[in-house]
């Protein structure tokens, strides 16, 4: 599908001249040309299955009509101006929509940014503002984002922290509830919470007062550390010792929320009201927009000018994001990711039962990791992944790893039936191929991928 990237080549090796290596995680020589639904095309004009969504930030699909056309129209009225000073329309509509959709039945308020990173610095910002306490407490595993407060509450890679500490003092990790590992998957449910919250005791034992905790800040379902749910039981306990300390419960629905699980927010499968959220990616389909929403005496325990941008809800994006929650309503996205999620679960255990390489599946609706692993010791094989991804790439079928050798499964939300099952199959039949030893170390050239 993809033997023919002459254009692609020349022009990555014109850009790579430019373009600091920071900011990308190599995997395919390729340069988009368009896209639309769950389908790319390159510059030499090969199409892909898309099975990213740009990083989770297209669950709409590529180019959906409805949200192009509410670009264009708000493009012809107003192209900006900073609700830092003035309001305008599609602004004012996005915050009551947002403040509305938010998960419990407090009152809301929101606060708008241009990133994920962004939303998770102004958590650090409301939760110290609020509570009058300095620490906040993260999980290993978290990514939060790359401006110096969200990556200091991320702890999922070397390479975001090399070279530019110190970070933010008063931020610390415990590690997350992954329950996908030898030796804990097999214990009993309230086994495996007791087994990750006997850290978070002996934090509060030992170094950090309970007293003087602010917030734990994290993901309900872990999108980098492999997609990763943790257990029921535990954010439940989290959420009442947060409850009973006066510590704030803070979510992060960047990579995982509007659809992508099943449900409107990952934090849905849990039950669970917080007290802050924080979104992204998705919410404008892909436009530089993000939002803090959080309880509104937390919101109100700032002033200006402490946490607001020029940019920042910018009327394009805003017009972009209302178009977006009408078409995840209108088209029922969350319930359709659940339903396409759960065949595409059962190709997936179909799968494993073939080829001893695969490890753990972990995920809900249209959005799920595959570990894959040595079948010798158990563990992560990231070579063997990135094979299986490259392969899959040349057969027209556009996916990653993350968590050293997870295969990233995070379609738009609008793929259709038929597109899953091709890119399913295609899958399945790169996994035939490593276990043929027809796929050659000689597949992956130069540093790919996390």
């Amino acid at each position: 599908m993809s033997e023919n990237i002459e254009n692609s080549k020349k022009m990555v090796e014109r850009e790579l001249q430019f373009y600091s290596k920071s900011s990308r995680v190599s995997y395919y020589d390729i340069v988009l040309d368009r896209g639309e639904g769950a389908l790319l095309y390159d510059v030499d004009g090969n199409e892909y299955i898309d099975l990213l969504a740009s990083a989770s930030a297209t669950n709409t699909g590529h180019c959906h009509p409805k949200v192009v056309k509410a670009i264009q129209e708000q493009a012809d009225m107003l192209v900006h101006y900073t609700p830092a000073y003035i309001w305008h329309t599609p602004e004012v509509e996005l915050a009551e929509k947002l403040a509305k959709l938010a998960p419990g039945d407090s009152p809301k308020k929101v606060a708008f940014g241009n990133s994920g990173s962004d939303a998770n610095d102004a958590v650090i910002k409301f939760a110290r503002a609020y509570t009058g306490r300095p620490y906040i407490i993260s999980f290993i595993g978290s990514y939060h984002g790359s401006t110096y407060g969200s990556m200091s509450l991320s702890a999922i890679s070397l390479g975001m922290r090399r070279k530019m500490g110190p970070l933010l003092p008063g931020i610390y990790h415990v590690p997350y509830p992954n329950i996908y590992q030898e030796g804990i998957y097999e214990m009993s449910e309230e086994e495996q919470v007791e087994h990750f919250f006997k850290p978070i005791e002996e934090m509060f034992k030992y170094y950090v007062p309970v007293k003087e905790t602010a917030a734990f800040v994290l993901e309900p379902i872990a999108g980098d550390l492999g997609i990763v749910p943790a257990p029921k039981l535990f954010w439940k306990k989290l959420h009442e010792f947060c409850q009973e300390h006066g510590i704030l419960f803070a979510i992060d629905e960047v990579n995982q929320g509007l659809g992508r699980t099943g449900k409107m927010w990952s934090i849905d499968h849990y039950d669970i009201e917080p007290d802050i959220m924080v979104v992204g990616k998705s919410i404008a389909s892909g436009m530089p927009l993000s939002a803090i929403i959080a309880k509104a005496e937390i919101m109100d325990s700032l002033s200006a000018p402490a946490h607001l941008f020029t940019t920042a809800g910018n009327p394009i994006c805003c017009a972009a994001s209302l178009a977006t929650l009408e078409v995840i309503e209108e088209e029922h996205l969350a319930e359709r990711s659940e339903k396409l999620g759960k065949n595409a679960r059962e190709r997936f255990e179909a799968m494993k039962e073939k080829y001893n390489f695969i490890g753990f599946i972990h995920g809900a609706g249209l959005n799920m990791g595959v570990t894959i692993i040595d079948p010798e010791t158990k563990q992560k094989d990231q070579m063997s992944a990135l094979k299986i991804v490259t392969r899959a790439f040349q057969k027209g079928v556009c996916v990653i790893t993350i968590a050293e050798s997870v295969i990233r499964f995070q379609p738009p939300l609008v793929i259709t039936e038929e597109q899953l099952d091709k890119a399913l199959n295609v899958l399945d039949e790169c996994m035939q191929e490593l276990l043929d030893g027809k796929l050659s170390d000689d597949l992956i050239s130069g540093e790919r991928g996390w």
